[in-house]
């Protein structure tokens, strides 16, 4: 044995390639399946499906052909190895979309959400498809015969890549032309190739929220109208990942909503959001431009509707026991409840109900003008469901104890999730006795809406966030809940009931909160309203709800 025999070295292009393999059959277990569905092999369509495998390695040698060269080689694959190890992790295990809202979903999430999402099943992909993978990469002797020969070498396997692509695309045009038209949602299974154009396109737009930092007024006319001769006290809750077909107000066969039923509360069965993330339906639901004017970009350069509301003089509060507000209450007064130094309502976590503790004293210490306080909820939050309520909660079992989801059966998982609506039942029962305490002095009402829903399994996909254009009606379908007090009675409920299946989304929240506290403003859009034509003073002569006094 010579055991001074050099060590076989590799070329860059050969690391490239073996990389770019591993990525695509690795890395695309998602991808791969989405695609099989929805072009089944046979004679006819095995050929072209082969092709696909050809032109897609081609495209990521491609892709990652241009960074990964000389000293930068190595680091790059590294990087590329990790990162595709983890959204592989996500779309595998609940066929989420790694796209722009859910990246800025995750900047957004605290540390125990984060913490929710780590499981064995993680660090199994991390360690099988990244880190080891990254170690034998990073070790692997590599070749170099000069700027000259290397950069001849990679033109020319790039120029190889992007002729066999070409190639694909003639021989298997019509395959080809459906792929890319009919069924353009694919595309965004592709890793690490889609989350690594989100992330671009996330980062470029943050970038340019930051640059335009002087805030657009909204509304700048709003102001209570001199006709309001009643306080009103309204409570909004801000639910989390909540469905609509699992609350029993709406039909569903398990008793889920007994508090909200024995109220007396108007469940609005036709409501949507706006997207499938808290980080797109928060901003969007509290914005005057509707979802199809929305753009995160405008968010961060105007106000919102708690803006306008604090300018017109109404006392507004807003309590969070989800990560934070999504930049919503970042200029009116704002308190975290997810530490027990705050919440006085803790066990293993720190419960919703916590946040109903001090708003007697907050009541109490505003004796003028209309009040508006906004409850965001933990609510559903995934994956951990059976972290999201108290143990008395677990009537239905067994209930998923994991929060790896692959460890439960569906119907564990149903179980699970069906404890915390109960619990959010539960929670805002205590936020109507609350409101009834304060009947006799100011006009008092809730207003429940989700931020999106949730999907549990159905076709195989968990979780939420896909993109708005190809998410499933479980994350858009949201539950919305209204609940008058006594002294609210210019409020015409069996006229509202008849609306209860008319379809409304996260668009009608804005003016409809205008309506409830009669502001005026030429924003009030009285359409959007979804207590127009349920008010007596309506019926008497129209609401008055724009720039008029």
């Amino acid at each position: 044995m010579n055991l001074t025999e050099p060590k076989r070295e590799i070329s860059g292009n050969a690391l490239l390639l073996l990389t770019s393999l591993l990525l695509v059959a690795g890395g695309n277990v998602r991808f791969i399946a989405q695609v099989l569905h929805a072009f089944p092999p046979s004679g006819s369509t095995l050929p072209a499906l082969l092709s696909l495998a050809v032109a897609f390695l081609a495209f990521n040698v491609v892709l990652f052909g241009g960074f990964a060269f000389g000293r930068m080689t190595k680091p790059v694959l590294i990087v590329v190895l990790l990162t595709t190890s983890v959204t592989a992790y996500f779309m595998d295990s609940f066929g989420t979309v790694i796209g722009e809202d859910m990246l800025r979903n995750a900047a957004q999430t605290d540390a125990g959400e984060t913490f929710d999402l780590l499981t064995f099943k993680l660090l199994a992909y991390f360690v099988l498809l990244g880190v080891l993978p990254a170690i034998l990469v990073w070790r692997a002797p590599l070749a170099w015969r000069g700027w000259r020969r290397e950069l001849f070498g990679r033109v020319k396997l790039l120029a190889l890549c992007l002729l066999a692509i070409a190639l694909m695309v003639m021989a298997f045009g019509g395959f080809y032309a459906s792929f890319i038209r009919a069924h353009k949602p694919l595309r965004s299974y592709a890793n690490p190739a889609y989350p690594l154009l989100a992330a671009l396109k996330f980062v470029g737009k943050a970038n340019q929220a930051m640059a335009s930092m002087k805030l657009a007024a909204v509304a700048p006319d709003a102001h209570v109208s001199r006709d309001d001769k009643h306080r009103e006290l309204i409570v909004l809750v801000v639910g989390e990942t909540a469905r609509a077909d699992r609350f029993s107000i709406n039909g569903y066969a398990r008793d889920t909503t007994p508090r909200l039923k024995e109220a007396g509360a108007i469940s609005l069965t036709n409501f949507w959001s706006c997207g499938t993330s808290t980080a797109v339906s928060v901003p969007c639901m509290f914005s005057p431009h509707g979802m199809d004017r929305f753009s995160m970009k405008k968010a961060g350069s105007e106000e919102n509707l708690l803006d306008v509301l604090q300018r017109a003089g109404v006392n507004v509060l807003w309590l969070d026991n989800n990560s934070d507000s999504k930049g919503i209450a970042l200029r009116v007064p704002y308190r975290n409840y997810k530490s027990p130094d705050v919440n006085t309502v803790c066990d293993s976590e720190c419960r919703d109900e916590g946040m109903l503790v001090p708003l007697q004293d907050y009541i109490d210490s505003h004796p003028k003008g209309d009040i508006l306080i906004v409850l965001h909820q933990m609510g559903n939050h995934g994956p951990a469901y059976y972290k999201r309520y108290p143990p008395e909660f677990e009537r239905y079992r067994p209930a998923c104890q994991s929060k790896d989801l692959s460890q439960c059966s569906k119907e564990e998982i149903g179980n699970a999730y069906d404890n915390a609506i109960l619990y959010t039942d539960h929670f805002l029962g205590k936020a109507i006795e609350l409101l009834k305490r304060n009947d006799k002095n100011l006009e008092t009402a809730l207003f429940y809406l989700s931020d999106h829903g949730e999907s549990l399994g159905e076709g195989g996909v968990y979780l939420h966030g896909l993109p708005r254009a190809i998410a499933p009606d479980s994350q858009l379908h949201v539950p919305a809940i209204l609940w008058f007090g006594s002294g609210f009675d210019e409020i015409d409920l069996p006229s509202l009931s008849r609306k209860r299946h008319q379809r409304f989304t996260h668009d009608n929240l804005f003016h409809t909160i205008l309506g409830f506290l009669e502001i005026r403003t030429f924003f009030y859009k009285p359409e959007l309203d979804i207590l127009d034509g349920s008010r007596t003073s309506d019926k008497d002569g129209g609401h008055q709800a724009r720039g008029s006094p």
